[in-house]
């Protein structure tokens, strides 16, 4: 008797995924595209602050992140020229700080546009800017407030915005010393910022020994961008290398961790280990995980077994804040620590975080 249960409760889980997949598959693609068509709209609307972001922006960066990866996805190549207008209009130049790693993440774009077009003038800005900068690295330390403190990694979204750059130049060209910078930098940032016992990062120093409401302070979309960041670093080593063994194994233990604190209805608590305290649902960071999950069955790191449930249920839950005509809702404002978010609000980081989800889910239930 106990065989025929066990039979018949695989054979229905397995046909509860295959129907998954099939209505999954059809449906990704559809509102992803919805998606990316409101935010191109509405691109120069302000959202957090009283006016637009600047296109070169950290927060339009990440936006560009999972732009161009729906651009790769799409059927029409009015996606690609959007992302392409921005960088000649800007002539393909980082944002205004030379070092401050927000200012960088529009690199990413500008690199996957190149390895498209192949034209040399699309990262040559780029490329000069992180040569000075490594042959002058920054002798700041890592405290919060000290001079210069942010010309160096110390706050975890610097992990989802400079690093993936660093990465992707030492793909394109071979050379070993963009990629030995990045290591030493990441290395140093994830020492200062790291909690080895709980496996997820601290926004910055001022959080570290802070409680809130009993449980330490690890905002939610501040792990997104270090979990995200970790996935676009590895897309661009060799899995075989040291590098990459490195950054995979914090993945590892950021995934078992998230897999944990999941909440009940898919997403992230905007404090990650206070979902009593934090109820209300948020889209940017919630994203950000269901894409670097995603992405780790696909490669086969994780155990799909394991982990496709939460993918699932992440994905239907941030679907389920896309309003009927495209926008993303309940994205929590800039900001550094656990806050609000409303359905009604939305942002561009969270529409980019989207749309990397998208393009994960997507290959996972069987797209090309």
């Amino acid at each position: 008797m106990k065989k025929i249960i066990l039979v018949l409760t695989v054979i229905f889980a397995f046909l509860n995924t295959s129907i998954a997949q099939e209505v999954k598959l059809q449906e990704v693609k559809e509102i992803m595209e919805k998606v990316a068509d409101w935010q191109i709209d509405h691109f120069r609307d302000s959202y957090s602050r009283k006016k637009p972001h600047h296109p070169l922006d950290w927060t339009n960066g990440a936006l560009y992140v999972g732009m161009v990866k729906w651009a790769a996805m799409a059927d029409s190549e009015k996606y690609y020229e959007w992302l392409k207008d921005i960088g000649e209009e800007h002539e393909w130049k980082l944002h205004k700080r030379k070092y401050h790693a927000d200012d960088h993440t529009v690199g990413q774009m500008y690199i996957e546009l190149y390895r498209k077009y192949n034209d040399e003038k699309m990262i040559a800005p780029t490329k000069e800017q992180f040569n000075f900068i490594r042959m002058h690295p920054s002798q700041s330390v890592f405290n919060w407030k000290t001079p210069y403190h942010q010309d160096r990694w110390n706050w975890c979204d610097a992990l989802f915005m400079s690093p993936p750059v660093w990465a992707q130049l030492y793909n394109l060209t071979g050379d070993q010393k963009y990629l030995d910078f990045m290591m030493e930098e990441f290395k140093a940032a994830t020492e200062f910022l790291f909690d080895k016992k709980e496996h997820l990062y601290y926004r910055d120093e001022r959080y570290m020994g802070e409680l809130d409401n009993g449980t330490k302070i690890f905002w939610s979309r501040g792990n997104g961008w270090v979990f995200a960041g970790l996935t676009n670093i590895m897309n661009e080593l060799q899995p075989e290398s040291k590098e990459y063994k490195y950054f995979l194994k914090i993945y590892n233990k950021m995934a078992k961790k998230l897999l944990d604190i999941q909440t009940p209805e898919g997403h992230w608590a905007m404090s990650l280990l206070g979902q009593e305290f934090y109820p209300t649902p948020e889209t940017s960071g919630s994203s950000f995980f269901t894409y670097g999950l995603a992405w780790g069955i696909n490669k086969g790191i994780l155990s799909k077994e394991t982990y496709l449930n939460a993918v699932s249920k992440g994905w239907n839950a941030m679907t389920g804040h896309v309003t009927e005509d495209g926008m993303l809702g309940y994205v929590q404002p800039i900001g550094a620590k656990p806050g609000n978010a409303s359905p009604d609000k939305t942002e561009v980081y969270g529409t980019g975080a989207f749309l990397s989800a998208g393009s994960e889910v997507y290959k996972l239930y069987g797209g090309k």
